[in-house]
């Protein structure tokens, strides 16, 4: 028994689980998961080493800064950041990542997604100016985040000026 089975076990959430992993959980995304993603400004990725040493960072760009290759692939862009690495240092040593996006301006909905990832110097047919390369993911679970306790934002214009470091 895994020790996630056996934490629903001793809580008493077995069935509740179950019912999740049947009805929720699928190896690929829908057309509805597609048309979500595709709309997509941001998204957060955890990324761990081989010795579970975890990173979680965001990664932003304009809609459709993510595009869906197929029902179990996407691709993000990869922009000029720090120059650290930390995500893709963790990706080309141990490729299994989480993935979070959420609709914080409108449905409030959010999709989590698990998979490998890999990374790509240049992704044919996908064209993105100011893309560095590409973080390819294979999708192994995907589900939705119930929107209960999520909260609707509005977007406002940044402040001019605010730099940091």
């Amino acid at each position: 028994m895994s020790l996630e089975s056996a934490l629903q076990q001793g809580y008493g959430t077995s069935i509740r689980a179950g019912d999740f992993y049947k009805n929720q959980m699928i190896d690929h995304l829908n057309p509805r998961m597609i048309e979500f993603v595709s709309q997509m400004d941001m998204l957060c990725i955890a990324t761990s080493d081989n010795d579970g040493n975890c990173d979680n960072s965001i990664r932003l760009g304009p809609p459709g800064f993510v595009k869906i290759i197929d029902a179990q692939r996407f691709a993000y862009s990869e922009y000029r950041g720090d120059g650290v690495y930390a995500s893709l240092g963790n990706i080309a040593e141990y490729p299994h990542v989480g993935i979070l996006m959420v609709d914080f301006h409108g449905s409030t909905v959010g999709l989590h997604i698990d998979g490998r990832a890999e990374i790509v110097d240049d992704l044919e047919g996908c064209e993105d100016p100011l893309a560095e390369r590409w973080i390819v993911v294979d999708v192994e679970e995907a589900y939705s985040q119930c929107s209960k306790h999520i909260a609707l934002m509005g977007r406002k214009d940044k402040k001019s000026g605010l730099e940091y470091g």
